[in-house]
């Protein structure tokens, strides 16, 4: 048996727990200082489970249920991007402007992409 093997293969799980560890404190974060994220995991809690049983096929349910983890997930790099923003300085900037509006037309795009896929398979 190769011990290095071993060790190697312990400093994975270690890192892959870190990393679950950062994505939860990630969330956490998320979930207590944006009020948007807050609903949007709210809707997604009562949406997802009305995706699964409202799709027909395999495919439609995929399809309902993707754009609301796409919303989530945009949703958390707008807050980022604005917390690295909000970081750097408070002062106007046109960068910094350019930078957070661009991350909320995301956040918008994402949504739209939401309402289209649900529209176009449930109506």
């Amino acid at each position: 048996m190769n011990p290095m093997g071993n060790k190697s293969q312990q400093s994975q799980i270690k890192r892959m727990l870190s990393a679950c560890k950062y994505s939860t404190q990630g969330f956490k974060a998320c979930y207590k200082s944006e009020a948007a994220f807050r609903l949007e995991v709210w809707l997604a809690v009562v949406l997802l489970p009305l995706g699964y049983f409202l799709g027909e096929s395999s495919i439609e349910k995929v399809l309902l249920i993707a754009p609301i983890f796409v919303v989530l997930i945009v949703e958390m790099l707008n807050s980022a991007v604005e917390a690295v923003v909000d970081r750097i300085g408070t002062e106007k900037h046109e960068l910094s402007g350019f930078a957070k509006d661009v991350a909320s037309a995301a956040v918008a795009f994402s949504l739209i992409l939401f309402l289209v896929t649900w529209s176009i398979i449930l109506l």
